[in-house]
């Protein structure tokens, strides 16, 4: 696989090229202030009076509305939540591409499922973080930054990688290495991970543990401490130095209990169900359910949210994080 870093990727294809970063979340912001900070010309392109337009304007960007930012850009680089992303397409951004310009994304949701078409000889790109905007803002200015991958799912101009490139070096991404990957490879592997591991995953486990200590009648404190809370520290363990880091850093007691115990908590019926997983994703089905939960108003995910709020580690564990100082 093959690692581009800063000595790799020329800045120049972009000198004479104006992006617009469409929204400004966490990753509009980040990216729009870092790409500004390299030197290239950045628009920020929003809905007028909305909540960031004065924010942006506050951080000395160059604020204009999502159809004006389209109509003056080369890159229209969009970074606004998956769900909205076809209708502002649609409306905002399509009627004013031009050819030889170049849409790009930082998740391949809407390319891969065909939500949005971008217009004959326009580029489809992708620059993605492999990290939150606030890392990827706080590591640019600390002088380093965290990985990235690009993708090119069309290439109008024939300079669509080079581009695409060249805006992850200004996003300081070259500093820690970005990877090559593909529109499809990139979408599919984030929602896996999102729904098997990191958000769907981690949570059912912590909550199942959580709940099967207090029904045992352990204090649901003490359940919280050694179920959900030490967790990060286990988890940066095995960022910082692998599997076996963590198990050389753990009591010996703990190791063999982890070793011999996994294979009964994460079962061959998971592992089934984590291929079930992906088979939907892969073949659309959860794409499908969720364009239709949102164009019902989301109601099977507002009373998942209410749901989630009643749940008893979610107020045990409130109370205790103000406890560490980590909550107000």
């Amino acid at each position: 696989m093959k690692i581009y870093y800063e000595n790799d990727i020329d800045m120049e294809i972009l000198a004479d090229k104006k992006i617009a970063v469409i929204g400004y979340g966490s990753q509009g912001e980040a990216q729009a202030r870092n790409m500004a900070d390299s030197g290239l010309e950045v628009i920020v392109g929003l809905r007028r009076g909305g909540p960031s337009w004065k924010k942006a304007h506050d951080d000395g960007m160059n604020v204009m509305t999502v159809e004006d930012a389209s109509r003056e850009a080369d890159i229209v680089h969009i970074l606004i939540p998956d769900e909205i992303q076809e209708t502002v397409f649609e409306q905002s951004i399509k009627p004013y591409l031009r050819e030889g310009n170049t849409i790009s994304f930082s998740h391949g949701y809407n390319i891969h499922y065909g939500y949005i078409r971008a217009p004959d000889g326009v580029n489809v790109t992708m620059v993605a973080p492999k990290g939150p905007g606030a890392m990827v803002r706080r590591t640019y200015l600390e002088g380093f930054g965290i990985p990235g991958l690009v993708a090119v799912e069309v290439d109008a101009t024939g300079d669509a990688l080079e581009q695409a490139l060249a805006m992850a070096k200004a996003c300081g991404l070259a500093r820690a290495g970005v990877l090559e990957t593909t529109f499809k490879e990139e979408t599919e592997t984030d929602l896996f991970g999102e729904q098997a591991v990191l958000c769907g995953g981690v949570t059912e486990l912590i909550n199942t543990a959580f709940r099967t200590l207090v029904r045992a009648g352990y204090q649901p404190e003490i359940a919280y401490f050694e179920t959900c809370h030490e967790l990060k520290l286990i988890v940066d363990l095995i960022y910082e130095r692998g599997f076996q880091g963590m198990w050389h850093n753990v009591s010996n007691t703990a190791e063999f209990g982890g070793l011999t115990r996994r294979k009964r908590v994460i079962t061959e019926e998971t592992e089934e169900e984590m291929q079930k997983i992906l088979e939907e994703i892969q073949n659309g089905k959860f794409a499908k359910e969720w364009t239709l939960e949102n164009r019902a108003g989301a109601p099977m995910l507002k009373r998942m949210r209410a749901l989630e709020g009643e749940l008893e580690i979610e107020k045990v564990g409130s109370k205790l994080r103000k406890l560490c100082g980590l909550e107000k």
